[in-house]
């Protein structure tokens, strides 16, 4: 492999992974406040289609953003309203929606399939995109890549660098104590649920409009919905940590499309699918390496340990669970 194909893949990487990043730090704010939403997978599609359908007929790429943002956050509204306030199954809220969200994105974007639309120009960075190396794989993209990038330091902050941030953490780990110190739990958690789901309907808007552009069936954003739900256990409930497992998603996906021409007897379907099973197989032995037999073998392999110490992290104690406010 040569420089010039290293460079490539962590720049396709990179760019791949913004819609992914954008979805999973959506999510983990959301369950960091305690709720979970399941309808990721059928919001981003619809949240993708609306995107599109936006700025075609406006020719405009921010009302399709914005669009796309709007979806997906009034999708995580009614889970909210469902769940807070209905105090109904947040599962079965989420599967239901996810499951008509994705049909009706296929039905209403049915007369806008394999139409050109509007796509985001590409926008690198004056001299930063001329540093070797570093330049072509982070500052030779477009602006939603960028935000994504933006996304993971600024969720990282906020969640645990400011008192907003705490009171959202407090929230999801314990509402009743929360609620005794004058929070209102459930403002917040309708709050932070519907912008994680704006952040999903903008990881949605990203695939039509950047990403994959287009509109179709399929659309190419199919399954990713679960693939970021997984992503926030595998970094343990913390947005950076969620973001680097989206990037090695990517990775495996780019990878994929190498692995095509380097074995053509292979047939291609293999190693566009590849993705997620493996992606899947690295979740449980993460999910293995946290038993305490294990722990106890990994203390003497430093490094070792490191590497599952990263990824680890507990779900808020109260996720999932309705509060009663009194």
């Amino acid at each position: 492999m040569t420089e010039l194909d290293f460079v490539m893949i962590l720049g396709g990487v990179v760019a791949g992974a913004a819609p992914i990043v954008l979805a999973a730090i959506g999510e983990t704010i959301t369950e960091k406040a305690g709720l979970i939403n399941l309808s990721l997978d059928g919001s981003i599609l619809l949240s993708a289609m609306a995107a599109f359908v936006v700025s075609y007929k406006t020719q405009s790429l921010v009302a399709g953003f914005a669009a796309g943002a709007l979806t997906g956050a009034a999708v995580a509204a009614v889970i909210a309203v469902f769940s807070i306030y209905l105090r109904l199954s947040q599962v079965a809220v989420g599967f239901v929606l996810t499951l008509m969200a994705r049909d009706l994105a296929y039905f209403l974007g049915n007369p806008y399939s394999r139409i050109h639309g509007p796509q985001v120009p590409p926008l690198p960075i004056p001299f930063l995109k001329d540093i070797p190396l570093i330049g072509p794989i982070l500052f030779q993209h477009n602006i939603t890549v960028y935000g994504s990038l933006l996304a993971i330091g600024l969720s990282g902050w906020y969640l645990y660098h400011t008192s907003m941030g705490l009171k959202l953490r407090s929230v999801g780990e314990n509402p009743a104590a929360s609620y005794a110190r004058g929070i209102h739990p459930h403002h917040l958690q309708m709050i932070y649920t519907i912008c994680g789901g704006l952040l999903v309907g903008l990881g949605g808007a990203v695939f039509s409009l950047s990403a994959k552009p287009g509109w179709g069936r399929p659309q190419g954003a199919e399954g990713t919905g679960w693939i970021a739900l997984a992503l926030v256990i595998f970094g343990g409930w913390n947005p950076v940590k969620a973001a680097a497992g989206a990037y090695l998603f990517a990775l495996l996906q780019v990878m994929g499309i190498y692995f095509q021409g380097w074995f053509p007897s292979i047939p291609a379907q293999v190693f566009q699918t590849a993705p997620f099973p493996l992606m899947i197989f690295i979740l449980v032995l993460m999910s293995f390496g946290q038993q305490e037999s294990i722990k106890i073998r990994v203390d003497q392999r430093p490094w070792l340990k490191s590497a599952l110490g990263f990824f680890s992290g507990s779900a808020p104690a109260a996720l999932g669970k309705s509060f009663h406010q009194q």
